[in-house]
Order: C-alpha cells, then sequence, then structure tokens
C-alpha cells in the first residue's frame, strides 16, 4: 500500500483528496497548518516512508486582501512549500513524485491560455503563483514535480460555489458586471481524477492547467445556474461592491481568464465533466 501525505487536508480539496485517495487504497496521512510550523527536522520526520507528496497548503485567497493578509497569502505558499522540500531533502528514500498547486492567476485575463502561452499578468497574485512555482520547481532534482494550475473548483458542501448560492435561492442574483469576465473551472471529481493521473502516469512531469476544457464567462455561469435553481438572474453585482468588500482581492472575482487544459488533453485525460451545464447538474 503507497503511502500519500497531503499537507493543507483539512481544506475544501485536501478533504475531498482524502476521501478519494483512501477509496483508491493508498494509506494517507492528512497534515494541518500545524505541521507547517513543524522544524524542517520535525517535518522531514513525519514524511519518512511517503510515496507522493501534496502541497496543497495556502491561506484562503477569497478575503480582503490589507498588507498583513497579502504577507500571510505569500508566506503560506511559497514560504512552506520552500521548507517541505528542504524537508523532503532530508529523507532517505525520497518520495516517488511531489504533486504542487498554482493558480491560473498566474496568466492575462480575456485570452485563451493554454501551458504554452507565457502571458503571464502583471500583479500581485501572478506574482504569488509565478514564486510559488519556482519554489515547488526546485524539488526537481530529488522527484518528479507535477503542478496543477486551479481553476475555479466546484463541489459540494464548500468552496466558491457555497458562496455563490445564497443570493440565487433567494432570487436575487445576476452576473458580476456587465457579465463579460471569462471563468475557467473544474468539478471537483475531475480535479481529484487528474492527481490520480499524475500520480500513476510517470511521464506527466511539470505545469498542467487544472480547468475543464470549455471555459465560459461569468454571464453563461449565472445563467446556468439560474436555469437549474429555477431562479431569476436578473440583479448584476457592480464591480465596485465587491472592491469594497474585497479590496485588491476582488481581482480573484473580477478579472477572469480563458484557460485550456491542453497538457491533460494532450496526454489522455479524459474529463468527466467537460461542461459547465454537466457540472452543475450533477453538483446541484
Amino acid at each position: 500500500m503507497k503511502k500519500i501525505s497531503i499537507i493543507g487536508a483539512k481544506g475544501f480539496v485536501g478533504s475531498a483528496m482524502q476521501t478519494h485517495f483512501k477509496n483508491a487504497g493508498f494509506e494517507v496521512l492528512p497534515l494541518d497548518r500545524a505541521y507547517t510550523k513543524k522544524s524542517i527536522t520535525e517535518m522531514a520526520e513525519i514524511l519518512e516512508g511517503t510515496d507522493i507528496v501534496i502541497n496543497l497548503a495556502g491561506a484562503p485567497i477569497i478575503k480582503r486582501w490589507s498588507e498583513f493578509y497579502k504577507k500571510v497569502l505569500y508566506e503560506s505558499r511559497i514560504d512552506t512549500t520552500q521548507k517541505l522540500i528542504s524537508a523532503m531533502k532530508l529523507l532517505d528514500k525520497k518520495p516517488e513524485v511531489f504533486c504542487s498547486t498554482s493558480a491560473i492567476g498566474i496568466y492575462e485575463s480575456n485570452e485563451p491560455m493554454s501551458e504554452s502561452s507565457f502571458t503571464y499578468a502583471d500583479n500581485f497574485l501572478a506574482h504569488i503563483c509565478k514564486d510559488w512555482e519556482a519554489a515547488a520547481l526546485e524539488a526537481d532534482e530529488l522527484t518528479r514535480v507535477v503542478i496543477f494550475r486551479f481553476g475555479v473548483i466546484l463541489g459540494k458542501d464548500g468552496g466558491a460555489l457555497s458562496k455563490m448560492l445564497p443570493p440565487f435561492k433567494l432570487g436575487i442574483a445576476g452576473p458580476i458586471g456587465d457579465g463579460s469576465d471569462a471563468f475557467s473551472w473544474i468539478h471537483m471529481n475531475d480535479l481529484l481524477a487528474a492527481f490520480s493521473f499524475a500520480i500513476d502516469n510517470t511521464k506527466t512531469k511539470g505545469a498542467y492547467n487544472l480547468t475543464a476544457p470549455n471555459p465560459i464567462t461569468n454571464k453563461i455561469l449565472t445563467k446556468t445556474i439560474g436555469k437549474i435553481l429555477h431562479r431569476p438572474t436578473v440583479l448584476p453585482l457592480p464591480k465596485f461592491v465587491l472592491k469594497f468588500i474585497f479590496s485588491e482581492g476582488a481581482m480573484v472575482l473580477t478579472e477572469g481568464q480563458y484557460v485550456i487544459p491542453q497538457r491533460l488533453l494532450d496526454e489522455g485525460f479524459d474529463f468527466q465533466y467537460p461542461t459547465i451545464d454537466e457540472a452543475l447538474q450533477e453538483i446541484l
């Protein structure tokens, strides 16, 4: 039985991942934020015997970004990744694969992007992603490294969708602004399957976009949710309201990217939920 250590195992994705890999027959070691506060030696001792390391660590991104919280966002990703790799260097038996994470916020907004696109944005979120990926690639001399750039993750009982649904159910929802901003997303089941795919396929290496192959606009997302829930979607949410609530952090909600998972498609990964209608029908 292979052993998987998941750092950041208590979040929306981490909780689902624990169940997924336990059901697949793995021994799962869930590690929370307290693990990342330990010394590098202690972290290494806990990782002993691990075959696969999955790094999901990072403070929640959808919050108001004060200067202090921006530091928290950065350190919880880059500093934690650097410590984790330092710990792996101390292991007698190195892991077979190190799966780390990033985000599609690395890309410029509103034009189609695949992994061969290097038109990266010039903002705080993109700088986090670039430094985060560079930190993860330091493990390349130790093991096979896979980096997944997450789109918006849609699933049951948590994540972005749980925050969106209350106004829809009350019939007071609508698109953000004029609804034209891009929305690249991934069903939780496809996200979990992609991690299994990466672990099983030894040629899988480097950065991968983890989004469904059919990105949409915010307006299409809004209309699809409204159709499934049989609720009106006529009240747009002005962008300035989100900027008032989240400060600079509003960009996560107001500046989308059209992202294509070209490398996964080229390597034969089969999406169970390739369209937003299929994904939301299953979830809702």
